[in-house]
């Protein structure tokens, strides 16, 4: 199994490597691409591929980073560089974004003719390289590939939009095309960028994760066999896809050490099914509970 997972992630590094590979390319022929054709939507595009670039490198970094167990340092593991990553990607896109706005703005103000014809060759090309780059994700595993392949599809529908405003173009005398596009092309970045910092935030304050029903744990908690009630229940994510929860279950008196294990054991196999895979459960009796509310042998 550990042979596997180790073949599992350099699979996952290699795939986001060759996205990086193809996606950092064309944002260099892109650039060259959009001051040629004077471009300011694919210009805006190629800003954003950089970020790409950036992304899907930091997403390497981080698949090997997230390999590392817990240590003296990080006791519950690297996971969460993920969100350090996530943050600082945000703040590079929404820092262009708003330079592509302020120059759309411009263009919108005092049009200027853009080359029809290179815009159409570019944006061909643009969606050959992201649907191969889509292509070679898809079947990804990961975390990190599945993030990706969503940053790379959105990638793929803009250069979709390019394509279609360049045929536009070529028929019809409509300069401010270009920049319209450009903004909505920006716009749709930014209310990702939101999307994105929206859920980082809720994993960094320790919200209980979106798809878990907090309230539905505790009731199949005090289902289990031998548990009469349960508190101090906690439920948080690591990095939005390893999640952690810790509590407290008050048993009979007359339980055995082998019934507290086995109990133990099957609260952990329920919990691990609802997609929570790393689990810290105290137990006690109903006297030391009530010691405990009185402010005495609390731990």
């Amino acid at each position: 199994m550990e042979i596997s997972n180790k073949n599992q992630n350099s699979k996952s590094s290699g795939n986001i490597v060759t996205a990086f590979a193809l996606n950092l390319i064309f944002a260099l022929i892109e650039l060259a691409g959009g001051l040629y054709t004077n471009s300011v939507a694919i210009l805006s595009d190629a800003i954003h591929d950089f970020g790409d670039s950036l992304s899907l490198g930091v997403a390497f970094y981080l698949q090997k980073k997230s390999e590392r167990k817990g240590d003296n340092k990080y006791t519950y593991g690297y996971k969460r560089f993920s969100l350090l990553g996530s943050l600082f990607i945000s703040v590079v896109l929404i820092v262009s974004s708003v330079f592509i706005i302020r120059e759309s703005i411009v263009r919108l103000i005092t049009p200027q003719e853009a080359d029809a014809t290179g815009m159409l060759i570019l944006a061909v090309l643009g969606i050959i390289v992201n649907g191969a780059a889509v292509f070679k994700l898809k079947k990804g595993t990961s975390y990190n590939e599945k993030a990706v392949t969503l940053h790379m599809m959105e990638d793929l529908l803009g250069w979709t939009a390019v394509l279609a405003g360049s045929i536009i173009m070529m028929f019809a005398d409509v300069p401010f095309i270009d920049p319209v596009m450009s903004l909505l092309i920006t716009v749709w970045v930014l209310y990702n960028v939101y999307r994105n910092l929206r859920e980082t935030m809720r994993i960094m304050l320790q919200e209980v994760p979106e798809q878990i029903d907090i309230l539905e744990i505790e009731r199949k908690i005090k289902a289990a066999n031998g548990v009469k009630s349960v508190h101090d229940l906690h439920i948080w994510s690591l990095d939005g896809e390893n999640h952690i929860v810790t509590f407290h279950i008050v048993t009979d008196e007359n339980v055995t050490p082998a019934d507290i294990s086995d109990l133990k054991e099957n609260i952990r196999e329920m919990l691990f099914n609802e997609g929570i895979n790393h689990v810290t459960i105290e137990t006690e009796t109903k006297e030391d509970n009530i010691n405990c509310i009185k402010g005495d042998n609390c731990r």
